[in-house]
């Protein structure tokens, strides 16, 4: 059954029995083999076929997602062993949100694979809303996003305070308003989409100061957002993490405004269970204790 499910989720994931034949190193016939098998067993059609595509039909769906899950529970259930045997050589697969799994995380993943070689996790990115969908059906052993979690079946644990700033391009009116002349209300602001803990923060913050902006565009990633802001398209709310290179290179400008830097909370998200892989637990020491969380931000 294992191997039919992960014959299942490629074709699914590739939409082509050719391509998942490819990647699993597998003839096309023994893929539809496994398929036909799957289908037999639980009675149903799973997939809708033609000469160009192949997709999920409704109990395709729900089979897809159960599957990802019991294969998350296999290999945690053998990383769990491995550790019984004090091999810590159990899979890890971390999540983290857009902001601090390509600005951060990378550092830490380098700092935890030169004191451990043979551990090399498994990265899945997403926004914050996805990263918690992630932890609370297994699918992820620790995940890391912006802002806090309350959710039942997920430990939240603090990790470090980010700050985040309102920037436009250096060639923007902004730049050269002075701060009591700003008026935020009439720029255009580029923000992220719903689900992003980034989007969150622009969101408290217009609250918090009582903005209404009318002139908003949203975009689905940071590095989008940080080009179309250099390219004088509208201004945004972006962690320092983000920007730090850019503000370095004067490619982005900080607009001195009082109430910023805007203040939230990078949390540590981890399934609430009796059960905790020695892997985990490494890269959680390394997480906590990593001198980059330390780093200066910018001078007030």
């Amino acid at each position: 059954m294992e191997q039919s499910l992960l014959v299942f989720i490629t074709v699914a994931e590739k939409k082509n029995f050719t391509r998942a034949a490819e990647q699993l190193c597998m003839t096309q016939p023994a893929v539809s083999q496994y398929i036909h098998a799957l289908e037999r067993n639980l009675k149903t059609p799973l997939l809708e076929r033609s000469n160009k595509f192949v997709r999920l039909n409704p109990a395709g769906q729900i089979v897809y997602h159960y599957a990802k899950e019991m294969l998350a529970l296999d290999e945690r259930m053998h990383g769990l062993v491995g550790d019984l045997l004090h091999t810590a050589e159990g899979p890890l697969t971390v999540g983290a949100s857009y902001t601090f799994g390509e600005y951060i995380l990378p550092y830490v993943i380098s700092s935890l694979h030169q004191k451990y070689p043979h551990k090399n996790p498994a990265i899945k990115i997403g926004n914050t809303r996805e990263i918690l969908s992630a932890a609370a059906t297994r699918l992820i052993d620790i995940g890391i996003i912006e802002g806090a979690a309350a959710q039942d079946g997920i430990r939240t644990i603090p990790l470090a305070t980010d700050q985040m700033y309102i920037v436009c391009s250096p060639s923007h009116p902004l730049a050269q308003t002075p701060p009591a002349q700003i008026d935020l209300n009439r720029e255009t602001w580029i923000i992220r989409e719903k689900g992003s803990g980034t989007r969150e923060a622009t969101e408290k913050m217009f609250a918090q100061q009582q903005l209404q902006p009318t002139d908003i565009m949203e975009f689905g990633s940071t590095q989008i957002i940080k080009e179309s802001v250099e390219a004088g398209l509208g201004i945004a709310l972006l962690s320092f993490w983000a920007i730090r290179k850019e503000i370095e290179a004067r490619r982005l400008y900080r607009v001195p405004i009082p109430f910023v830097p805007f203040l939230r909370t990078f949390s540590i998200i981890i399934p609430d269970s009796c059960f905790r892989t020695k892997a985990t637990d490494l890269f959680l020491q390394e997480l906590q204790h990593h001198p980059i969380l330390t780093r200066t931000v910018f001078p007030s």
